[in-house]
């Protein structure tokens, strides 16, 4: 319960962030509240955009396509008994042409959820690692994570992009004459409402991502299994980083798709705790 409560206010705050930020760019045009009315009318859209379209967008950046059963028969039948035993129903199955070993599941809930995986974790794991990643994913289906995780990468690449204008726009006197501590205070958001919504994204991918290896490990029965494929993704991500992810869906893989290098001031902080210190924990884990 704490944890939902916790994981409600973080997201909160991002849709405060932008409602502010509209909110200042409105005080530089001379809107008045409009600027807060148009940031609190795109928030509501994007949140109900997100709730029902949130695996279609996801999926759609990163060209993830539908597989069957016929063309991808041992990934169903993993999915299929991981998702027996996790109790809920058997999600949809994605392949990511990329060379990234990486996951994610997305969707709206147990019932309409998808776990995706890339053909670079494909080639990379055993059966038993990539049985501890499906069952890490379908951890996060079961403690229902992925709408809230969507809404989160939806909204913070939003904050993402309007910082960017709003900066833009400050810096070269496109509010006409709208005063300087307006304008001062509309590229101090610019620059400091990313850095916000990247760390609300950290706080709620790093507690839930524990939450869900436990979990995984409990569905899968093996916690050796996903530790030693967390050790392989961290090599193989390091390798070959994810050059063309967007830095507001890194929290939603399994591990972070850039590979812990450095692309932008968005990165300069992982979405993702430490693979040592998660790969300890399910150590410590005896075999369910």
């Amino acid at each position: 319960m704490f944890e939902n409560i916790k994981t409600l206010l973080l997201f909160t705050v991002l849709t405060i962030l932008l409602i502010a930020i509209f909110g200042l760019i409105g005080s530089i045009f001379k809107l008045g509240m409009l600027g807060v009315l148009f940031g609190f009318i795109l928030a509501i859209a994007m949140n109900f955009g997100s709730y029902f379209f949130s695996d279609k967008i996801v999926l759609r950046m990163y060209g993830a396509k539908e597989v069957s059963e016929q063309e991808a028969p041992e990934l169903h039948s993993i999915v299929s008994e991981l998702a027996q035993n996790a109790g809920i129903p058997k999600p949809k199955v994605a392949i990511i042409q990329s060379a990234n070993p990486n996951a994610f599941a997305t969707g709206r809930g147990p019932k309409k959820a998808v776990v995706a995986v890339t053909t670079g974790i494909l080639d990379l794991l055993s059966r038993d690692e990539l049985e501890g990643v499906i069952a890490h994913e379908l951890g996060h289906v079961k403690n229902r994570d992925i709408l809230l995780s969507a809404i989160a990468a939806t909204i913070a690449g939003a904050i993402f992009i309007i910082a960017d204008y709003a900066r833009f726009f400050a810096i070269f006197g496109f509010g006409g004459d709208g005063d300087g501590e307006n304008i001062i205070a509309v590229i101090a958001m610019a620059i400091l409402a990313p850095i916000a919504a990247m760390m609300v994204q950290l706080a709620i991918s790093r507690s839930r991502e524990y939450k869900a290896d436990e979990s995984g490990a409990k569905i899968s029965g093996k916690p050796w299994a996903l530790a030693n494929a967390l050790r392989k993704l961290q090599m193989g991500t390091s390798a070959r980083p994810m050059k063309d992810a967007n830095p507001a869906t890194a929290h939603m893989f399994i591990v972070n798709p850039f590979g812990g290098k450095t692309k932008s001031l968005m990165n300069l902080f992982s979405t993702h705790p430490p693979i040592n210190e998660r790969i300890k924990r399910l150590e410590e884990l005896k075999a369910f």
